[in-house]
């Protein structure tokens, strides 16, 4: 996935790489890496001024591949579609199938397809910004691509971090990927309808995972399909969209739990697998 770190550079990105550098300068993949990071966090803070200045509170969606992200805006579009308004931002490496699954709800929602990168960048972001109408928007989820690993490192331009954990996937799954989980601001205990189905998946356990690395965020079980666990998801939403108007009218905002380390773990994988590149 990242073991030459090629998943930094995207089709929102990618321009920033070959821009000219001075006379007879030679650029690393480390140096080239941290400048496309640096770009990134300048593009984040631009985004999520557009979004404050239109009271918009956007939350970023991680977890692995098939751990029920989809369903569980679906779910959260039923409940909540006439309390608040809604839209989202699906990433995937191909093809539109999410969001045609948030459009039959009747929310807009735009794809991003990044190709070979496993997760979004602010540039993305950026580039999907024109086709929503953020004035008439309350909550905008970004469904990051599935990946336990990178959507962590990268700030959106977003203000909350929800993991999701799927029951399917192993309670001990805090403790093995660290950097995600440690960047949640709230860990959601997906598809556990099917917990009478498996014996190896303590609920206990994967609290105490996530415990082990001194955060002290919500875990909240559920299940999109029962609707067991829903109404604490619901209710944290509303909450969260409603300080986040209140923020907004005192002229403050919040940033999302960005990990440093997963950052450096993209610089240091670039320093042993890149050759030093000279940019013409």
């Amino acid at each position: 996935m990242c073991n030459t770190c090629g998943c930094n550079v995207t089709a929102g990105n990618r321009h920033l790489i070959f821009t000219p550098p001075k006379p007879k300068a030679t650029n690393t993949a480390v140096s080239v890496l941290s400048n496309l990071l640096k770009h990134n966090n300048e593009q984040a803070e631009r985004n999520r001024a557009t979004f404050d200045a239109q009271g918009v509170l956007v939350i970023n969606l991680m977890s692995s591949p098939g751990s029920g992200k989809t369903a569980l805006l679906e779910a959260t579009i039923r409940n909540l579609k006439h309390k608040l308004k809604m839209a989202v931002i699906e990433g995937d490496l191909e093809t539109e199938n999410d969001a045609d699954r948030i459009r039959a709800q009747g929310v807009p929602a735009y794809q991003i397809t990044t190709g070979t990168a496993c997760h979004l960048d602010a540039h993305l972001i950026e580039g999907a910004l024109p086709q929503l109408d953020l004035a008439a928007i309350d909550l905008l989820f970004i469904e990051n691509v599935g990946n336990l690993v990178c959507p962590a490192s990268f700030d959106l331009g977003h203000h909350r971090n929800v993991t999701l954990l799927s029951v399917t996937e192993g309670d001990d799954k805090p403790a093995k990927y660290p950097v995600m989980f440690r960047a949640a601001d709230l860990m959601l205990i997906s598809k556990t309808d099917l917990l009478p189905h498996l014996d190896d998946f303590s609920l206990e356990k994967a609290e105490h995972c996530q415990r082990a690395l001194a955060s002290q965020i919500p875990v909240l079980p559920l299940s999109s399909r029962s609707g067991d666990g829903l109404n604490a998801w619901l209710d944290w939403l509303q909450q969260e969209v409603s300080d986040h108007k209140l923020r907004v009218q005192q002229q403050q905002t919040i940033k999302p739990r960005v990990q440093q380390d997963g950052q450096n773990l993209h610089l240091n994988a670039a320093e042993v697998h890149f050759r030093p590149v000279t940019l013409a």
